[in-house]
């Protein structure tokens, strides 16, 4: 599922289609995603202007000058795809319309945004701005690790006492939002912590602050990871992937300068964790 590189690469290719521009026309060609859309999606986004287009966690939010805010989740196989529009040094053509094109909005300016997912597990949704933090998919959702409130401080109150492994502290979305399975293993490994230490023993909480933005950063200025369906709005992939220190590197020598251990996989709470024996204690 794309994590918050992803989500703010994405974010950031909409901006030349969407951001101050109006909606000329909204298709919505089924009922739902993961969940029902609101009522009358399609004639509530037709006509409106994009005041402001911003992220909060692994959601990205379109403000409407109508006072709405359309939420949009990408879900595991989901893709915001733009044409008509420059990105970067290239205009893409409007492709062929596909089988899973579910809502497709037309610029006025002759861009097109196109909501892709094939396997539906993506959503959309309409709210009041104002207010729009008690949605529940944003309710109570901890500080954005690439914030001001996100600190040294902060984070070692947080995971002060705390019984659970470190790793499952910081996918905790009620402590930092937007942190990933992807992410956590590698900022782990870069602070040499084993991810099934317990996070109350973490004993310099706070230095994991600077590594968690310089991980996010570089996989931002890399487009993302693209592992199976994630696409940049361009339809291009991401490349932190080639980055990688030990996610997916099961079996692998650590790349750390004369280490040489296996990259090792173990289960945490359903999930894989890749970790260097030799390096992370």
């Amino acid at each position: 599922m794309p994590e918050l590189p992803e989500v703010e690469t994405v974010r950031a290719g909409l901006l030349p289609a969407m951001e101050g521009q109006v909606i000329a026309r909204a298709d919505v060609n089924r009922a739902d995603l993961r969940w029902p859309f609101p009522p009358d999606m399609a004639a509530r986004l037709t006509g409106a202007r994009v005041l402001a287009l911003r992220r909060r966690s692994k959601y990205i939010l379109a403000d409407l000058d109508r006072g709405e805010t359309l939420l949009i989740h990408l879900g595991m196989s989901g893709r915001m795809l733009v044409s008509g529009v420059m990105i970067g040094e290239y205009v893409h053509a409007h492709p062929a319309p596909q089988k899973h094109d579910h809502v497709v909005l037309h610029m006025q300016g002759g861009a097109k945004v196109t909501f892709n997912d094939p396997r539906r597990f993506g959503a959309m949704d309409l709210m009041a701005t104002i207010g729009a933090e008690a949605h529940p998919l944003l309710a109570g959702l901890g500080p954005e690790p690439l914030g001001n409130t996100f600190d040294g401080p902060y984070l070692a109150a947080k995971l002060a006492g705390r019984k659970t492994p470190i790793k499952s502290a910081l996918l905790d979305q009620r402590i930092v939002a937007g942190l990933g399975n992807i992410y956590v293993c590698e900022v782990l490994h870069r602070a040499r912590i084993a991810p099934e230490r317990l996070a109350g023993e973490v004993k310099d909480a706070a230095a994991l602050v600077p590594i968690i933005r310089d991980v996010l950063g570089e996989a931002i200025a890399a487009g993302g990871s693209s592992l199976r369906d994630y696409r940049q709005a361009d339809g291009e992939l991401g490349y932190f992937q080639h980055a990688f220190a030990v996610y997916g590197r099961e079996g692998e020598p650590c790349l750390t300068p004369a280490c040489g251990a296996e990259i090792l996989r173990i289960v945490q709470s359903g999930r894989s964790s890749f970790y260097c024996p030799r390096c992370q204690s």
